[in-house]
């Protein structure tokens, strides 16, 4: 799932691979990581997102969709369930900072 997480999860498919029902497969996954697969697999996308979202400067729609959500609309709320806000006051308030003027000035000073 982690591998993989832009594609949509088939509890069928994992529990088959598991040897189990989906049922089971289900309730021990829950008790294994304390949630769902389908919330798990939102959360890994989530995580890619945040680091989409402060890391380049691709359209929130974008985003969404590379992470594996089929709409903005879901992409925005279930970001603001896990994160607590939006994805665009994410991305303002995480903005990279510039470097700080003595790094710059050292940075760019010639050589002697």
């Amino acid at each position: 799932m982690d591998r993989h997480y832009a594609q949509p999860v088939d509890v069928a498919a994992l529990a088959r691979i598991a040897l189990m029902s989906p049922a089971h497969f289900s309730r021990e996954f829950k008790a294994t990581f304390g949630e769902t697969p389908h919330r798990y697999l939102q959360r890994r996308r989530i995580e890619r997102a945040m680091a989409r979202l402060r890391d380049t400067d691709e359209s929130i729609t974008d985003v969404g969709l590379a992470v594996g959500f089929g709409s903005t609309g879901t992409f925005s709320r279930t970001f603001r369930e896990i994160v607590g806000r939006s994805p665009s006051e994410y991305r303002r308030q995480t903005a990279p900072l510039p470097a700080p003027g003595c790094v710059v000035r050292a940075w760019t000073r010639p050589y002697m």
